[in-house]
């Protein structure tokens, strides 16, 4: 049971164990808890130094991360980054989960120690939880149980490469599942791709390009309620493109219209498409289009 109190940090794995009611961490850097299904938690709000994974079914109660709402319907998981705000109200688990704790300082010297900020499902944060099939968490499971036995072991000179091994597994296929959630879930959502192109529609039209500048993706992911890494990752699926690369494509698409259209100089456009800086907007159209505003409007005219 997790004790009521105001907002904590945990710098070490050992406190965490000790004020929240769990065994002792078998390693300083490294943990594992599992929740059964008569688990419940207190409220809670709180940060760590560690990367955490989290299985869990939720009977009831909330999970904030980010100060989101997390989506945990069904069987999910989550993935939090050190120092990020976490919040439990009330948790009570339907069935049996896990918790890993992974320190910062436990990747050193590991390629995970890069390769774990490349997996953008750390920075999702509203309705973003991944849902498994009940194949998928057999999958998971198995690598869970992989896990326990070499954390419970007697550690040797081989014992992280081996736990690490397994995360990465884990990682790898939870960015598999992912993909699969992004298709399997369009049809709940719409496509993103449209209500993205929708929302750039509704920030041309009211003029904001000149009132609030060049739209940023984290803008537009607030419009869409969801992270931008969320929205980066979902555009990605759907058309090839980042967030930012579609928010260009379609910068460009409206320049060159104005470019074929308008009586106006090419900074004057540029300052209109909400572009303080003259040689950053040629350098996008270039780059878009692989000629300057000046060569596209000269071939325009002839």
């Amino acid at each position: 049971m997790f004790i009521c109190i105001s907002m904590k940090h945990y710098k070490n794995l050992a406190d965490l164990h000790r004020e929240n009611g769990f065994p002792p961490p078998e390693n300083p850097l490294f943990s594992i808890y599992r929740c059964n299904h008569a688990c419940s938690i207190g409220d809670r709000e709180f940060t760590t130094d560690f990367y955490m994974i989290g299985f869990k079914k939720l009977k009831s109660g909330i999970i904030m991360y980010g100060r989101t709402r997390y989506d945990h319907d069904n069987g999910s998981m989550s993935f939090i980054k050190p120092r990020q705000v976490i919040e439990f109200k009330n948790l009570e688990f339907d069935e049996d989960g896990f918790l890993i704790f992974i320190h910062e300082d436990f990747l050193n010297g590991h390629f995970l120690h890069s390769e774990i900020n490349k997996y953008g499902f750390f920075d999702y944060e509203t309705n973003e939880a991944l849902h498994l099939s009940p194949r998928e968490e057999e999958i998971i499971w198995d690598l869970y149980n992989r896990i326990d036995a070499e954390y419970r072991n007697n550690p040797d000179e081989y014992s992280r490469d081996i736990i690490l091994t397994h995360i990465d597994s884990i990682l790898k296929y939870s960015q598999r599942f992912y993909k699969r959630q992004f298709i399997n879930r369009t049809e709940l959502s719409g496509k993103t791709v449209s209500r993205f192109n929708e929302a750039l529609n509704i920030y041309f039209a009211n003029g904001y390009l000149q009132t609030k500048g060049l739209p940023t993706v984290t803008f537009m992911a607030d419009q869409l309620n969801v992270s931008s890494r969320y929205l980066s990752d979902m555009l990605k699926q759907e058309t090839g493109k980042t967030a930012i690369e579609l928010i260009h494509i379609h910068l460009v698409s409206e320049a060159k219209n104005m470019l074929k259209v308008a009586d106006q100089s090419i900074s004057e456009i540029a300052y209109t498409l909400g572009f303080e800086n003259l040689p950053y907007f040629s350098r996008l159209f270039k780059k878009e289009t692989g000629l300057s505003p000046n060569q596209f409007k000269k071939q325009v005219v002839n």
